[in-house]
């Protein structure tokens, strides 16, 4: 994030930075963190005010930023459109109140049509510059879908619109560009986003890495361990898998090539890290206030529900770690190399400090929407307290321009998200999708699941955490909820799912940026960090299928079914390296070697399912985990080496 301001000439980094003012100000003075009233109350009447303030402060950068082409001709132009961005948002934040009384979506006046073409057309152009080209096409055809609803076969078919209604309603309604999604990031994901990169700004970033290592760096496998730990704080801090890649890896990944790491084992173990990350609470790359505002319920709930799940899916990364450190004889990094653990808290306390309050507002007093702001002040105070770590101006300027250019990228996008929102909701479309889906599924509740599943990761390529969430939770979410699924459940599995894309080939957009970093082959890397986060793909059905997981049931009911997973998480993960925990090398090679890891799997699969309704009959659970040790054990005594096997491998892998 350091390097934004390098990149930008001196005059849009002035520009940048003003922006990040002026739209921290106006978060901050919507959520009266100044005074009991906002100060700017006299002139933002209604909440529409607020939100296409918030825009033309900030859309107007992505032309500046992101030119059309590299040549100083190219300036005027996007100058040009900066400009007619600017001046459109102008437009109807002087007509904010006259939109709301005389319904303006509806039945607007020839002159502000033309004004709601030239925002809808600005708004599609930001999105392709900072979104990409995959979000563009699919906002695209969503938000023209109005106008030929009624032309296209059943299935896809819905209620028309002219050019002129759907223009006005996209721009002037509160469910299309300033639906959901933007009232979310207006609301909620700002000033998280703030947080974040004062965190990295700071140094965050370096103090996470230097703790774990001070923690986790000597044990086996330790350099890997340490970027899943900093990986997945960072990442649940950032909230973009790729960004936190491209930050985080510049140090991990060499770490875990010194320490003996195949270059694309240690690619992918990054890339995991980092999709983990946003699904980590207590932020989830602020996708857990998306989800809380969504489903209705306060943040708490939603990160809860979601600490499980991500501690079961950063278990299976870690017994992965640890049996192919144990495979491969690979040794911690002597103490002596490593930071001190004192040392490295007595430099960076007051991050533990900020973090501690964010909790505290977020968990204790249950002030969402502030606690960020908070804990990005008490953070940047005690930098500047701190010898080692305080701003010069130009690192100021650098934060602010940093911030700025981030809160542009992400209310480009989920204006966009908002533009498919609109056309789902003026065309009925969403209501079609969910009974189409129903009907495709029957009666089957694994059908519809394997459906959810598929579209989900299918909806999600190429698009950035958030977008895909709320697309997701818009088109996807109601048809499982409507099909008796728990809805905490279903967001959760669909937020999931929508990540996989990110670890999959032949996407796996997460695992390349670690391959450009490491010097391996991508597809390589893809299908490394694939086997990695292997666990991934199971733990959603678990916890769709088993409520407990999500913190809805009793403390032993809870208990009894996480231990059940984990257990199951162990000889899975073990399994794909080949090496077992207190049990050791399983790797006896033919066929017969082969069909026992097979068992192995298969056995600890049974052991963490929590139910046989779903495939058509029902076993009890008592005799569902019996039949599943009974497996597991025979696949282990068949597939594992003999002892003296097992013991001269061990000897020959300590000395490599």
């Amino acid at each position: 994030m350091a390097s934004h301001s390098a990149t930008l000439p001196v005059p849009l980094q002035w520009v940048t930075g003003i922006a990040a003012v002026g739209s921290a100000f106006l978060a901050m003075d919507s959520l009266r963190l100044f005074a009991e009233a906002p100060l700017l109350d006299f002139v933002i009447t209604v909440q529409n005010h607020y939100y296409y303030a918030l825009m033309g402060l900030l859309l107007p950068l992505c032309f500046l930023i992101y030119p059309t082409f590299r040549s100083p001709k190219s300036y005027y132009f996007d100058s040009v459109l900066s400009l007619a961005a600017f001046s459109s948002c102008a437009f109807f934040f002087v007509n904010a109140e006259t939109m709301l009384d005389f319904g303006w979506e509806f039945l607007a006046p020839s002159y502000a049509v033309w004004v709601s073409y030239l925002l809808w057309v600005l708004i599609m152009e930001a999105v392709r510059r900072s979104g990409g080209m995959v979000l563009f096409l699919l906002v695209l055809v969503f938000s023209i879908y109005p106008i030929v609803a009624d032309k296209l076969p059943g299935p896809i078919s819905g209620m028309s619109s002219s050019l002129s209604e759907t223009a006005s309603y996209h721009v002037m309604s509160i469910e299309s560009i300033l639906g959901l999604p933007f009232r979310a990031f207006a609301q909620l994901v700002i000033g998280f986003l703030i947080f974040g990169i004062a965190l990295q700004q700071t140094g965050g970033g370096r103090f996470f890495i230097n703790l774990a290592f001070a923690v986790f760096g000597h044990v086996r496998g330790g350099s890997a361990k340490v970027a899943i730990v900093s990986s997945g704080l960072m990442g649940s801090m950032s909230g973009s898998v790729i960004t936190n890649v491209l930050t985080t890896g510049q140090m991990t990944i060499p770490a875990m090539q010194k320490n003996g790491m195949e270059k694309d084992y240690a690619a992918g173990i990054e890339a995991c890290a980092s999709t983990g990350g946003v699904l980590l609470p207590p932020i989830m790359g602020s996708t857990a206030f998306v989800m809380a505002t969504f489903l209705n319920v306060p943040y708490t709930t939603v990160a809860l529900a979601a600490a499980i799940p991500a501690f079961l899916y950063f278990f299976g990364l870690f017994i992965q770690v640890d049996a192919y450190a144990a495979r491969k004889g690979l040794v911690g990094t002597p103490k002596e190399e490593l930071p001190s653990l004192s040392a490295t808290m007595k430099q960076g306390w007051f991050y533990i400090a900020a973090f501690m309050v964010l909790i505290f507002l977020l968990v204790y007093l249950q002030r969402e929407a502030v606690a960020p702001f908070i804990a990005t002040g008490v953070l940047v105070v005690l930098n500047q307290l701190s010898t080692d770590n305080r701003w010069n101006l130009k690192q100021a300027a650098s934060f602010l321009v940093a911030t700025g250019k981030l809160l542009m990228e992400l209310l480009t996008i989920m204006a966009g998200v908002g533009l498919i929102v609109g056309a789902l909701s003026v065309t009925g479309l969403s209501g079609t999708l969910v009974n189409d889906l129903l009907y495709l599924a029957g009666d089957s509740t694994l059908l519809l699941l394997l459906m959810g599943a598929f579209s989900s990761f299918l909806l999600g390529i190429g698009m950035t955490v958030t977008a895909a969430y709320i697309f997701l939770a818009i088109v996807l979410a109601p048809a499982l909820i409507q099909g008796g699924l728990d809805p905490m459940s279903v967001h959760l599995f669909i937020l999931y799912w929508g990540m996989l894309s990110f670890i999959t080939p032949p996407v796996a957009l997460g695992a390349f940026a670690a391959a450009s970093i490491a010097g391996s082959s991508a597809l390589s890397t893809g299908f490394k960090a694939m086997r990695l986060g292997s666990i991934i793909y199971f733990i959603p059905f678990f916890f769709v299928l088993e409520p407990a997981l999500i913190m809805e049931g009793s403390l032993l009911k809870t208990l009894t079914a996480t231990l059940k997973v984990a257990i199951g998480i162990v000889l899975i993960a073990g399994t794909l390296q080949s090496y077992i925990i207190a049990i050791g090398f399983i790797d006896r090679p033919g066929s017969l070697g082969a069909a026992g890891r097979s068992l192995v799997i298969i056995g600890g699969g049974l052991i963490a399912l929590p139910t046989t309704e779903v495939i058509g009959f029902n076993v009890g659970q008592v005799t569902l985990l019996i039949v599943g040790v009974i497996t597991a054990s025979m696949g282990i005594l068949i597939s594992r080496r003999s002892i003296s096997d097992s013991v001269l491998a061990e000897t020959e892998a300590s000395k490599n």
